[in-house]
């Protein structure tokens, strides 16, 4: 479940707005999963990415000034992609980590 803050600032004019989600289901899932072999040679489960995480990554692309990435548009998908490759985010995946050593995904 997602939670939103709306926090408005003291001079009433600056609104800041506050994602909030209890990712540990979603982590615990992740864990059971990469512990069962995945039959299929298509369609694979690679990953199940918190909202909250998302928003994160989206938020950090507006940062650095690319405004134009969109939350589900194939530059969003290229940086998930680049995401769940970095040893960093390997939590959010699902697959084993042969899997991900055999695919390139891992270190």
């Amino acid at each position: 479940m997602l939670d939103t803050r709306i926090h408005i600032d003291s001079n009433g004019q600056d609104v800041a707005v506050e994602h909030i989600q209890d990712v540990e289901p979603i982590l615990e899932h992740n864990k059971l999963l990469r512990s069962m072999a995945q039959k299929s040679d298509w369609g694979r489960h690679v990953a199940s990415i918190p909202n909250v995480i998302l928003t994160r990554w989206l938020n950090e692309e507006y940062e650095r000034g690319n405004v134009t990435i969109r939350l589900f548009g194939p530059e969003m998908d290229a940086l998930v992609d680049r995401k769940l490759k970095d040893p960093e985010w390997a939590f959010l995946r699902t697959d084993s980590a042969q899997v991900q050593s055999f695919m390139g995904f891992g270190s």
